[in-house]
């Protein structure tokens, strides 16, 4: 009995790859079981080649990883493709009609199980896509497990369609899972152990949770323009707008969503926008505008491989200088960057807090990776909710929207429809009524009292969170999506007799200087390992505390670092 798998499948597009992932994952999460669930896949409307690994362990999962144990291949494509990552005896689950593939193709010895797909779905009638129906059948035979355990997920995944869909889908994982009982009956090698998680888990992508903390947050508005890799926030908020008591708008671009977005929030909503790079670039403009008018507004941005277009299917950590230094002109700003799914949900709650709290732009920095990874969330985390409710204190007459007497920078705020609180909110530089000015000390004064803004974020940004052992021969610091990896990884690497350490920041900007530098400077040896080509994470670190990060390892393939990366590179350190 194994304790730690990691099951794909590949296929054309067309052929419920995807589906096929997410349908596994909730059988054993249901189970017991940690999972986490990766795909990849082409910028193509049509074909290409699909794929999804879900890595199934009787415990906690921080990371998918690259080697496999049992691969569904729909096409010679996929074996193509991913053989190299197979491990040593894994199981290769295909139709010899497609290519009949003999043992001394392969790099090393792999049990080869050949499925007559097409053969099997004539017996009911089916459609050439259900396959991938036929294949979970078959890989719950290979895991050791009843097919009982799918078809309460079928059941749900179907139930939509009615109990005619159900009971064919049902059928035909039976099929595959009694051929291979009847046909491979004595394969037990990738049968994997019990698992032992108690608490109740929610299977979902970062996107999922991060719409799911913005609406316990109290968001009321959304403008979000279809963009990879935050798509999957628009569903919910679209399917269910009216039973959320929500506003769900999809705007012509995403220079119209932003602009919609402020003025939902200058109108008294909480609001927020989502987007990827080349969205955002168009929204810059519109930023600066929320920095001047002190508005505030949440910014989800996912991050994938440019320039330009570059690889909008893929994943990067390429960003992070553009939302640092977006919009001309000087105002503060956050920028959250959450490492796991629960951080997507809490830190996107707290980003609508903490718009309202500074009257200012608030990014949430995520990726491709992270996005539409599928990640297990304790049922318990959604029990924390915001009212989101916002309190215009406006007291004083005659009403002065930016007053310059607090020393926070934090003035009271008005909505439209409150007599004689009523405010001019524009592009311009303006004085404390809100009205335009280009007088010298006044534009001072302005420029002033919206940083001193950052001295009040910076005392109540927390550190960063510091994992692995004191007197680390290696310390690791990242931000973002490569915390489960590197997690995963140290696992290893200690094992080996190198003591590891990961400094992980989520609170990315502003950072409290002396903190982080004495928090860095007493480590041996520094790494900073990010998914980018150019170290901005290190660099930004330098600009703030002066310490220099040397080593830096760097990856900007598209493809996520994974543990096994880590961990060789981290052995040749020995």
């Amino acid at each position: 009995m194994k304790t730690d798998i990691t099951w794909a499948i590949g296929g054309e597009a067309g052929f419920g790859i995807m589906s096929s992932g997410t349908m596994l994952a909730k059988t054993f999460s249901r189970a017991g079981y940690g999972v986490i669930a990766s795909n990849e896949y082409p910028s193509l409307i049509r074909g290409g080649h699909n794929f999804v690994s879900v890595r199934i362990t009787t415990a906690t999962v921080h990371a998918p990883k690259k080697s496999i144990h049992i691969l569904i291949a729909l096409n010679k494509e996929t074996i193509d493709l991913h053989k190299s990552d197979l491990d040593l005896n894994a199981y290769v689950v295909y139709d010899e009609k497609d290519y009949a593939w003999k043992q001394e193709e392969f790099n090393h010895p792999i049990t080869l199980i050949s499925i007559p797909f097409s053969e099997l779905l004539k017996q009911k009638n089916g459609d050439a896509v259900m396959r991938n129906t036929i294949a979970l059948g078959v890989s719950m035979f290979l895991l050791g497990k009843d097919i009982s355990l799918l078809t309460h997920v079928i059941q749900d995944q179907f139930k939509g369609k009615g109990e005619a869909i159900v009971t064919e889908n049902i059928d035909i994982a039976t099929l595959g899972y009694t051929y291979v009982k009847d046909h491979f009956e004595a394969l037990h090698d990738q049968n994997i152990s019990e698992g032992i998680i108690k608490e109740p888990q929610l299977v979902m992508n970062a996107s999922e949770a991060v719409a799911l903390g913005s609406l316990a947050g109290g968001m009321k508005f959304a403008a979000i323009y279809p963009m990879t890799p935050i798509n999957a926030l628009i569903p919910l908020f679209a399917d269910h707008a009216t039973e959320l008591g929500i506003v769900y708008k999809q705007p012509e671009d995403e220079i119209a969503g932003i602009n919609m977005a402020i003025g939902a929030s200058l109108a008294g909503a909480r609001s927020m926008v989502a987007t990827s790079g080349g969205g955002f670039a168009l929204m810059v403009e519109a930023v600066s505008m929320a920095g001047v008018m002190e508005v505030p507004v949440v910014i989800d941005l996912g991050m994938r491989p440019g320039p330009a277009t570059g690889m909008p299917t893929w994943t990067e950590q390429g960003e992070l200088h553009m939302v640092l230094h977006a919009g001309h002109g000087e105002f503060p700003r956050i920028i959250l960057a959450p490492g796991d799914v629960e951080e997507s949900y809490t830190l996107a709650k707290t980003a609508f807090d903490l718009a309202e709290q500074f009257q200012t732009p608030i990014f949430l920095l995520t990726d491709k990776y992270i996005n539409e990874t599928l990640w297990q969330l304790p049922r318990e985390v959604l029990k924390t909710q915001t009212k989101g409710e916002i309190h215009a204190d406006t007291d004083a007459l005659p009403f002065k929207r930016y007053d310059r007497s607090t020393q926070s920078g934090i003035s009271k705020r008005s909505f439209p429809g409150q007599k004689d609180h009523e405010y001019i909110a524009n592009s311009y530089e303006h004085d404390e009524y809100g009205y335009t000015t280009e007088e010298s000390g006044m534009r001072k004064t302005m420029v002033e009292k919206r940083l001193y803004k950052m001295k009040a974020i910076q005392a109540i940004i927390p550190p960063p969170t510091v994992y692995g052992e004191e007197n680390a021969d290696i310390t690791f610091v990242a931000f973002g999506s490569l915390k489960g990896v590197v997690l995963d990884a140290m696992q290893t690497v200690k094992e080996t007799g190198i003591k590891v350490k990961l400094i992980h920041f989520s609170w990315v900007y502003p950072m409290v200087e002396e903190t982080i530098k004495q928090l860095l400077e007493k480590e041996k040896r520094l790494i900073s390992i990010e998914q980018n080509a150019t170290g901005q994470l290190a660099s930004l670190i330098r600009e703030a505390t002066g310490v220099t990060i040397a080593e830096k390892w760097l990856k900007y393939d598209g493809r996520q670092w994974t543990t096994e990366e880590i961990i060789e590179r981290a052995k040749g350190m020995k």
